[in-house]
């Protein structure tokens, strides 16, 4: 809900788009990996993440980890851009020069982020068919390492939301395969120097 309103942050329900993801998603997981693939479930424990699990079938295992929480927005949760340009104009000048070590006032870095990551990663690479459901900063973080990015450019990575991310660890590298659920949805990803919210784009074609 927050989205829409383009703030940060925050521990908000799901929108009414956001629940029409969730309730796709249990279709776009059989798609992807087949009907009795057992899956685990990991969610962070906010609410918008346990809320877009609730339709998955009952026999996946479900676990909540505190790490997959969004990024801490610390003194600026719950603000527009706008504002923080508007309270905090060096923070936000600063975080555009270097977005992957500033830490926000009495919150986090993405450099945090990965820090407190590496107990996820760490799993997810002894683990097999682990179904993610988290937030932009932190999927941009675990999908750096797996595809083999720089971290101190995982900030400016795209990540659509309303969309299945399935990545196959091979010999060669890492696959990637991206299914849309075709659901619009509110993201308060930025460039640099940006105020403003913007909208992904439904992409052409269909899933």
């Amino acid at each position: 809900m927050l989205n829409l309103d383009g703030r940060i942050g925050g521990d908000a329900s799901l929108s009414h788009r956001g629940e029409e993801y969730a309730r796709k998603l249990p279709e776009l997981v059989r798609a992807s990996v087949g009907d009795d693939r057992p899956l685990t479930v990991w969610t962070s424990t906010l609410k918008r993440t346990i809320d877009t699990a609730r339709y998955l079938p009952k026999h996946y295992n479900q676990l909540q980890w505190k790490a997959l929480d969004e990024l801490d927005a610390g003194v600026c949760d719950g603000l527009t851009y706008q504002e923080i340009k508007d309270r905090y104009p060096e923070d936000f000048a600063a975080r555009d020069e270097d977005k992957y070590n500033y830490r926000y006032r009495g919150g986090e870095s993405y450099r945090d982020v990965v820090i407190r990551l590496e107990p996820i990663i760490m799993e997810l690479e002894r683990s097999e068919d682990i179904l993610i459901i988290s937030h932009q900063a932190v999927i941009r973080c675990i999908y750096a390492y797996f595809m083999q990015k720089n971290q101190e450019d995982s900030p400016w990575l795209p990540v659509p939301l309303h969309t299945l991310i399935k990545l196959t660890p091979r010999a060669y590298g890492t696959e990637e395969e991206k299914t849309s659920a075709n659901i619009k949805a509110v993201s308060t990803w930025r460039g640099k120097g940006s105020t403003a919210k913007h909208e992904d784009p439904v992409p052409e074609g269909g899933i």
